[in-house]
C-alpha cells in the first residue's frame, strides 16, 4: 500500500488528502501543532513539524517561501523519499512574475538542496484544489501533469494519481517543471482577475 506524508494543512493539503484517500493510501499530515482541530479525519495520522515522516511519498504542501524552514527540519530525512513539489512561486503582491531564476524552477532549486537518494517530482501545481477534490474538471476526469528525472519516483506518483481516478500525464524530465510553473502561474492569474473560477482549471483532452 502506498504511504504519503503531507507537510502542510491548507486547502491543497486537504485536496491531496482526498486524492490519497481515494487511492487507498496510508496518510500522514504534518502541521505546526499536534493540537486537535475540527475536521480531523479518522483515516489520517497527524503529527507536528519535526516528527518522523512515515510516507514513502512526501508532499510539500506549503508556500515556496516556507521551504527553507522545512528543509532545516527534514533535509537529511528526505533521503530515499519521493518528494513532491506542488508550489507555484508567484509574487502575490504584483502577480507579474515567478520568484525563481528564469532558467530554473522551484523543483530544480529544491533538488539541488536535497541529499543523494531523494527524488523530486513536480506535480499538482497546475491543479486547483477543487478539481482534485471533485476528481473532475468540467466534464472530464482531472488531469495531473508531472515531471521528474527518476523513473521509479514518477511511476509511484502516477500510480497514486491513477488509483484515485484521476488522469496522470508524464511531461518529461524535471527541467519541464519550469513550463509547469508557468502554466500554474497563468491559471492562478486568470482566476485572480475573474477570467476563470477557482473551481475550474486547465484540462488535457485525450
Amino acid at each position: 500500500m502506498t504511504s504519503i506524508s503531507i507537510i502542510g494543512s491548507g486547502k491543497m493539503s486537504a485536496a491531496i488528502v482526498e486524492v490519497a484517500a481515494r487511492a487507498g493510501a496510508r496518510i500522514q499530515i504534518i502541521r505546526r501543532s499536534t493540537a486537535s482541530s475540527s475536521g480531523e479525519r479518522p483515516d489520517v495520522t497527524y503529527g507536528a513539524i519535526g516528527d518522523e515522516l512515515t510516507g514513502d511519498l512526501v508532499v510539500l504542501a506549503v508556500p515556496y517561501a516556507a521551504y527553507p524552514s522545512i528543509l532545516e527540519q527534514y533535509r537529511e530525512r528526505l533521503s530515499d523519499k519521493v518528494v513532491i513539489d506542488i508550489s507555484n512561486p508567484i509574487d502575490f503582491t504584483t502577480y507579474d512574475e515567478l520568484k525563481v531564476p528564469a532558467d530554473s524552477s522551484t523543483a530544480a532549486e529544491l533538488a539541488k538542496q536535497l541529499p543523494e537518494g531523494a527524488a523530486v517530482v513536480k506535480a499538482f501545481n497546475v491543479n486547483l484544489g477543487d478539481t482534485l477534490t471533485a476528481g473532475t474538471n468540467g466534464t472530464t476526469p482531472t488531469t495531473v501533469l508531472f515531471a521528474g528525472d527518476y523513473a521509479e519516483a514518477k511511476i509511484a506518483v502516477a500510480a497514486l494519481i491513477e488509483a484515485s481516478g484521476l488522469r496522470a500525464v508524464d511531461v518529461g524530465p524535471l527541467s519541464r517543471a519550469r513550463e509547469l510553473e508557468a502554466m500554474g502561474f497563468l491559471q492562478i492569474v486568470l482566476a485572480a482577475i475573474g477570467k476563470t473560477s477557482y473551481e475550474s482549471g486547465f484540462t488535457l483532452l485525450p
